[in-house]
């Protein structure tokens, strides 16, 4: 078979995306890899050091880092394949508290009192999970997948790992409606892949990780989700997922059904690669009968090698600004992010860029006294990470 054929069947690989979420195979991996007594190791992550400005009355300027690294450890086991996955994050010790400012961003508590305008810091074991894959015939294959720290079947590939947003260090404002799940304190997955479709179902622990960034919080498996995936080709992935949490807000006594859908396209290019992501989130919390919406494109070209330009565009519904008041209305905010990074080292060790963001706003007017007319916010940061990785893995 010719070699372009090969690659174009080639199926997203578990390496590059997130849970057993599918990202497109050609994305590029920036990785170290080593193979030792028929173990293929693998090491990732990504160090941000950022000042961070939020515009307007509710704003801050903050020195920070975001920052996550993963491992990895992959063998043969019978006539499969098992991979254990381990990622860690030092962010509760590098967010400044009660965590990274980020203007009309929701979710999660601080000192018992929900987060609002900030972005809570990653858990320290973000994911301590495996995966075994199984080829039952040439075209499908069984997986098992989960841990006490783990990601269910439920959204896209969480923004951390996207390829589309691998340069934006703040996490998008719809990240509670779409992948906010992707460390549960206890998960089970499985499903089949069936040639270019996968099919998989989740029983996991659906509220949020509490405050004690050092502790994995297990409880019982009583949320579940279900996730439909194709990779139609090696450039393209798409994704629809529902689910029902049960207790998921620390503060909020009732239960959630989530939606999901999402298309990722991934273009390498001569000197540089292009990766898009058009996602959709839904929540609905039962108790209030209140329906949230989020809707996010985003965008990261690479071009010329070291070079980078980057947009996040959204539109959210958020319910949880003003948490003492007596009423909760929906606000429909917009956040339209556009930036750059240029890379001042890079070799096949590593990667060093420098780069910049700024971010502007849509919103009601009522919102106008809170946080004035026009806050415009922006960032400068460096950011670290492995150097790109020619290899590429299949299943």
């Amino acid at each position: 078979m010719p070699m372009e054929e090969q690659k174009a069947l080639q199926l997203p690989s578990p390496h590059e995306g997130s849970g057993t979420a599918w990202q497109p195979a050609s994305v590029p991996a920036h990785e170290w890899m080593w193979m030792r007594g028929g173990w293929e190791l693998m090491a990732h992550g990504a160090i941000f050091v950022d000042y961070n400005q939020q515009g307007g009355p509710r704003g801050a300027g903050k020195a920070e880092s975001v920052n996550w690294g993963m491992l990895m450890e992959q063998h043969k086991l019978g006539a499969g394949t098992i991979l254990f996955r381990q990622m860690f994050s030092a962010e509760s010790l590098t967010s400044p508290h009660p965590g990274f400012p980020e203007l009309f961003q929701t979710g999660e508590t601080y000192h018992g009192e929900q987060l609002v305008d900030h972005q809570h810091p990653h858990n320290v074991f973000a994911e301590l999970s495996l995966l075994y894959t199984l080829p039952l015939t040439k075209t499908l294959s069984w997986e098992f997948y989960g841990g006490p720290s783990a990601e269910p079947a439920l959204g896209p590939v969480t923004y951390i790992h996207r390829a589309s947003v691998s340069e934006l260090p703040l996490a998008p404002l719809s990240h509670h409606l779409q992948d906010s799940t992707h460390t549960s304190f206890g998960v089970i997955t499985t499903g089949f892949v069936i040639d270019r479709v996968k099919l998989e179902a989740s029983a996991f622990n659906g509220r949020e990780p509490n405050e004690q960034r050092w502790s994995i919080q297990l409880g019982a498996l009583d949320s579940w989700s279900a996730r439909a995936s194709v990779a139609p080709t090696s450039n393209w992935t798409a994704q629809y997922s529902i689910g029902r949490l049960e207790h998921p807000e620390a503060l909020e006594p009732g239960s959630q059904w989530r939606q999901t859908a999402s298309l990722e396209y991934n273009r390498p290019l001569a000197a540089g690669n292009w990766a898009t992501s058009l996602i959709w989130g839904r929540v609905h919390k039962i108790p209030t009968d209140t329906t949230l919406n989020s809707y996010l494109l985003e965008s990261t070209l690479n071009f010329q090698q070291r070079n980078y330009a980057f947009s996040r565009l959204e539109l959210v519904d958020k319910d949880e600004l003003f948490p003492q008041a007596p009423v909760h209305p929906a606000y429909r905010i917009g956040a339209y992010t556009f930036g750059g990074v240029r890379d001042l080292l890079q070799n096949r060790a590593w990667q060093l860029g420098l780069g910049a963001d700024v971010t502007l706003y849509s919103k009601p007017a009522v919102l106008d006294l809170a946080y004035g007319n026009h806050p415009v916010s922006f960032q400068i940061f460096l950011r670290m990470r492995p150097g790109r990785s020619e290899q590429h893995h299949s299943h």
